[in-house]
């Protein structure tokens, strides 16, 4: 977790309650309109594609690599991560803290990260209609602990190595995130409990199409 300095945890403990409310309103709503910059759309349109209706219909990097290419995958990845980082560099400044024991998250933080992962999922632009939040997420992930985002990340490329399924690569790296969450070495506070099972709940609730092609055997692979 990104830590504070000293003054500005003396600045979170002199303000009131509602004004930390209302910074933690603030910060899940900018996540929520920078996450709803759903990039796989935009790129897709000047491609002259909807990417909502092609391949696998999901609106993220895998299915705009297999159905416009590499360069407009490249367009799609920076853009889901740079969404996740400048909405966690908002939360990261507005700066309300929680403690618990020796404990201490940036709520505001995780309030905009989770914001930019349901906006990436649920577009307010696109019609609701967005993609899985699986990069946009592992971003959120990096600037909130990168030592738990490396471990994540290497769940995902030894499954995706092994098996070459993308979906069941991001679904074993985000149960990983849920639980590893809850190892007393990486000390963190009830808020970013919270905030692990939720982002694990929605990006495997989008992958549940993928859970049933993995079972049915008719999942695609990736081709290296």
């Amino acid at each position: 977790m990104c830590r504070p300095s000293k003054k500005r945890l003396d600045q979170a403990h002199g303000r009131t309650p509602i004004i930390d409310v209302l910074k933690i309103i603030a910060a899940f709503a900018s996540g929520y309109l920078l996450g709803s910059l759903n990039t796989a759309v935009i790129v897709g349109r000047v491609y002259g594609k909807d990417i909502r209706g092609h391949g696998s219909k999901s609106a993220g990097l895998t299915n705009t690599l297999r159905v416009l290419g590499k360069s407009a995958a490249a367009l799609v990845l920076l853009g889901d991560i740079l969404k996740g980082v400048i909405a966690c560099l908002i939360g990261l400044y507005l700066g309300v803290y929680a403690h618990s024991g020796e404990a201490i998250d940036c709520v505001s933080l995780l309030a905009a990260g989770a914001g930019a992962v349901i906006g990436h999922n649920w577009p307010v632009y696109f019609g609701f209609k967005g993609g899985k939040g699986a990069l946009t997420g592992a971003a959120v992930l990096f600037m909130i602990d990168w030592v738990m985002a490396l471990i994540c990340l290497g769940a995902f490329v030894t499954i995706v190595a092994l098996t070459r399924y993308v979906s069941l690569g991001t679904i074993s790296a985000t149960a990983s995130f849920a639980a590893i969450s809850f190892i007393p070495v990486f000390g963190n506070t009830p808020y970013f409990y919270t905030f692990a099972c939720l982002m694990a709940l929605i990006v495997i609730y989008k992958h549940r199409e993928n859970i049933q092609r993995l079972l049915s055997g008719t999942e695609n692979k990736l081709t290296f």
